[in-house]
């Protein structure tokens, strides 16, 4: 397994980094067979006004899901402490709902038939961004249900979640509603009216 350690706005110590690992050991003892990598991100808020001040977020990369999980408070060592808490919950989530699928798992071939896959999907282009972007993100996007990408959403503790459907072939978007339970955002072509 992979570990990665950084900082923002702290130096990571040789003391903080033994207590991470060692927390985030512990935390993925049983399931270290599951982890591929750990990236762990500690940073410090330098505005008074935002409280709590110290952050703990760890991302596990577990064959092909995200598992994540940030915890704040006013003391670094007690923000690892949550997380790692917080991410050993997640990851027995994770691996029981896994051994559930895997307990009714259904071949593609029998889903999907003897199709073959259009390699046109998405022509060669360049990807334009505005330049307001900072920061850009890419992640395998494999297809999924809808309920598949709901325990994805709940596993990588965001608000939203992007996936490729695998009964629509479109690329479509879980959120959580502001209101409670969960929203999906599926594309619809654009209506042209015709010129007068």
């Amino acid at each position: 397994m992979k570990l990665v350690i950084q900082g923002k706005n702290i130096e990571v110590t040789e003391s903080l980094h033994n207590y991470v690992q060692a927390k985030v050991d512990k935390a993925i003892s049983h399931f270290h067979h599951l982890a591929m990598e750990v990236d762990v991100h500690l940073s410090v808020a330098r505005n008074p006004r935002i409280e709590p001040r110290q952050t703990a977020e760890v991302t596990i990369y577990a064959n092909g899901a995200v598992v994540r999980a940030e915890e704040s408070s006013e003391n670094l060592y007690a923000s690892i402490d949550l997380v790692a808490d917080k991410i050993t919950r997640q990851l027995r989530k994770y691996k029981e709902k896994r051994q559930d699928r895997r307990q009714a798992a259904v071949k593609a071939v029998d889903v999907l038939g003897e199709t073959p896959v259009d390699g046109t999907v998405v022509p060669d282009r360049e990807p334009e961004l505005p330049e307001t972007v900072v920061r850009t993100k890419y992640f395998p996007m494999q297809p999924m249900s809808v309920a598949e990408a709901l325990e994805q959403l709940e596993l990588v503790d965001h608000d939203f979640f992007m996936f490729a459907n695998s009964e629509t072939g479109e690329i479509n978007v879980i959120y959580e509603r502001n209101h409670g339970g969960y929203g999906v955002i599926q594309p619809r072509p654009a209506v042209r009216e015709a010129a007068a």
